[in-house]
């Protein structure tokens, strides 16, 4: 058993429930005009924009699942070292660029930075 993984897992799934939560909670709560997909916007977005940005925006969630998924598999059960290794580093580079761009987009004023580059460096720490 691989605690940091573990841990690693943990946070990210975290990172997706509050991001899709507070997503809903205070943007497109404001766009929803009908229904579950939010249509609003207009004049600056159109509705198909709309719909693909809450569209992309829960993605980013169910993929933050997936590679926490993967590491919760890694740090619970034997797997091949030199496949876990490489799983393990994609997921630590995924989330520490996953970071640097949020930090860059945000000037830093958003907390997903830093919860981000958490994971990564738990990842790492293995």
């Amino acid at each position: 058993m691989n605690t940091a993984l573990m841990l690693a897992a943990g946070g990210l799934a975290l990172i997706g429930l509050a991001h899709s939560v507070l997503g809903e909670i205070l943007l497109f709560r404001r766009l929803r005009t009908r229904g579950v997909v939010p249509t609003g916007g207009y004049p600056v977005l159109r509705e198909r924009q709309v719909r693909i940005l809450w569209g992309s925006w829960h993605l980013v969630t169910v993929l933050g699942w997936a590679l926490s998924a993967l590491l919760w598999r890694l740090g619970t059960v034997p797997v091949d070292a030199g496949l876990g290794a490489w799983v393990a580093d994609v997921a630590g580079a995924a989330t520490l660029a996953s970071g640097l761009l949020v930090f860059y987009a945000t000037d830093g004023r958003h907390p997903a930075w830093a919860a981000l580059l958490v994971v990564a460096t738990l990842v790492w720490w293995r």
